[in-house]
């Protein structure tokens, strides 16, 4: 089960973008977006249209 397991590598964005898999963002505690990733970069991942910095965020598998 991936509910709410966190998306710590490469391979974890990649494989969430490739299988659509729903993402929630955090920055401390609060969320602050949720879809699918539509775009990764070195520096931010895009989901639901908007840029989240991975330095500063935290992804997490919403299922």
């Amino acid at each position: 089960m991936k509910f709410m397991r966190p998306l710590t590598s490469d391979i974890h964005f990649y494989t969430a973008k490739m299988e659509r898999a729903p993402i929630v963002v955090f920055i401390e505690r609060e969320l602050v977006g949720s879809g699918v990733i539509e775009d990764i970069t070195e520096t931010s991942v895009k989901i639901s249209g908007e840029r989240f910095m991975r330095g500063v965020c935290t992804f997490k598998y919403a299922v």
